[in-house]
């Protein structure tokens, strides 16, 4: 780039803040005289007490030295574009930003040719004063040789002490010889939307970069992984910005940037990170251990919808829904059945999907865990004994007997070995399979397809074909019929409503 074009390129780069915070809780407003009816969110404001925005340039001073560049040098696996790309946490189609996030992954895209070493760079922090630095996993995946650069141009040999891939996170270890400048994590629990937050990292390899912006969102699911929700923060970040931290303004790491959503490559004020709360716990585990050990419970979940919370005899559409309970796993063991919702885990509740993961995830695997739950329309508690995530999940299973029958539109096969084999049907599943779906029937607008095995009709295993056309004929008389599908391997829950012959249809 020639030095115009660059001059240029920053000059566009660089927001003046010249306003004035005055946030709407920052204390408490003054009374009204009909404050108990007072939803004049304007007078709220204006009570507010008005805090001005201190400049940054103390902050940024004092946690840059801290904070690093990382330069990798990748194995030959690893050339774009298929080997950083393929290194991705979300995997091929994993979420609908993929396209945009893949580009903040890449880093600097290299041209190479063959036998050429191919380098990336990204973004790191220091955490402990005798060298334990933060990055991303993808930062350093397929690395080779790491290097960490320092504020001061000085460069150190890094060895990956351990990773976890689930939470796209990674610890690093360089000697110095003398203890380095650190930054302290914050509490992520703490922050709120509108909250100030500054970010440092190292995009377009220009080195230490300071950012600032708020905090947007909460609780983001991007579809990297069920074990974290990320904190949205509009400070510009950019490629190369991969595992740099961001402040809270007492300096304190609240999130490491991971991934942005962008249609350029650049930022458009979209960007994500990691909470320091879940990253303080992998981080832990990792320096101890080397690798981090996931509690596990056995459960496939989804979210409970209207139409499905009708079907449960729910009062309202909210908890962990159970598709499905693997085969003598800690929740086969507890208990738990599908078709039982979850409400409560550990003392904590459970209002959608997102809500159950992180906090399996992370008790401690042999600890107890008391599970509320909703079955058949009544509360219960059963206690699950916390297991270790296995690598791999194997069970058997039957198959289902029975002559074709039909229903709602629906024809309805048994699930014999031929048909497993051909659908690719996994072997712990049962039930029959759907073969054809009426253009016109209340089956097609529900969606269900042809291929699709029917596991259980209203919390009921499909056990035939005739058996199942029964169940649904018996079912459609009431209304709501309740679906456990399983396609391509996986169980949803679906709720069918069943007017006179019409059919509403709402999936999980």
């Amino acid at each position: 780039m020639s030095t115009g074009r660059m001059r240029s390129a920053l000059t566009g780069a660089v927001c003046v803040l010249a306003l004035s915070l005055a946030p709407v809780l920052a204390a408490p407003p003054t009374a009204s005289p009909n404050a108990a009816a007072d939803l004049n969110l304007t007078r709220k404001v204006e009570a507010a007490a008005p805090i001005p925005l201190p400049s940054l340039a103390p902050l940024a001073r004092a946690v840059l030295p801290a904070v690093v560049n990382i330069s990798v040098e990748l194995n030959e696996q690893a050339s774009l574009p298929g080997g950083i790309g393929s290194s991705l946490p979300f995997g091929p189609g994993g979420t609908p930003f993929d396209q945009f996030l893949r580009k903040f992954f890449q880093g600097l895209p290299p041209t190479t040719l063959p036998g050429e070493k191919i380098m990336a760079l990204g973004s790191g922090f220091v955490i402990d004063p005798s060298g334990y630095i933060v990055t991303n996993n993808h930062v350093v995946a397929n690395a080779e040789r790491v290097t960490v650069i320092f504020q001061d141009g000085s460069r150190r040999r890094a060895r990956v002490i351990g990773r976890d891939p689930r939470t796209d996170l990674a610890l690093l270890k360089v000697h110095t010889g003398k203890p380095l400048p650190y930054v302290t994590w914050g509490n992520s629990d703490d922050i709120h939307v509108g909250d100030w937050v500054v970010a440092i990292g190292n995009p377009f390899g220009l080195g230490g970069t300071v950012t600032a912006g708020i905090v947007s969102a909460l609780g983001r699911n991007i579809g990297e992984a069920p074990y974290d929700r990320f904190i949205q923060i509009d400070a510009p970040i950019n490629r190369g910005n991969s595992g740099g931290p961001s402040f809270n303004l007492k300096g304190q790491v609240i999130g490491i940037n991971t991934a942005i959503y962008s249609p350029s490559g650049g930022s458009v004020g979209i960007g994500f990170a990691i909470p320091s709360n879940t990253a303080r716990y992998v981080i832990d585990q990792l320096k101890a251990h080397g690798h981090i050990t996931w509690g596990w419970l056995g459960v496939a979940v989804q979210n409970v919808t209207p139409t499905i919370a009708k079907s449960l005899g729910l009062s309202r559409p909210e908890g962990a829904l159970i598709a499905s309970v693997t085969a003598d796993s800690p929740a086969a063991k507890a208990g738990l059945k599908p078709g039982d919702v979850i409400v409560k885990a550990n003392g904590h509740d459970i209002r959608n999907v997102q809500d159950l993961p992180p906090i399996v995830a992370k008790s401690r695997v042999g600890s107890q865990l008391p599970l509320e739950i909703i079955r058949n329309g009544k509360k219960r508690t059963l206690t699950a004994t916390v297991g270790a995530m296995p690598s791999n999940l194997e069970a058997s299973a039957e198959t289902a007997p029975g002559a074709p029958a039909s229903a709602l539109g629906l024809q309805l096969a048994p699930l014999t070995k031929k048909l497993r084999s051909e659908l690719q049907v996994p072997k712990d599943v049962t039930g029959v399979v759907v073969t054809h779906v009426a253009s016109d029937s209340p089956a097609m607008t529900l969606g269900v397809q042809p291929g699709d095995v029917i596991v259980s009709i209203d919390q009921k295993p499909a056990t035939s074909p005739q058996q199942a056309a029964a169940q649904l004929r018996q079912a459609a008389k009431r209304g709501n019929v309740l679906l456990l599908l399983n396609r391509h391997g996986t169980n949803e829950f679906v709720g069918l409503s069943v007017h006179n012959g019409m059919a509403g249809s709402s999936g999980g």
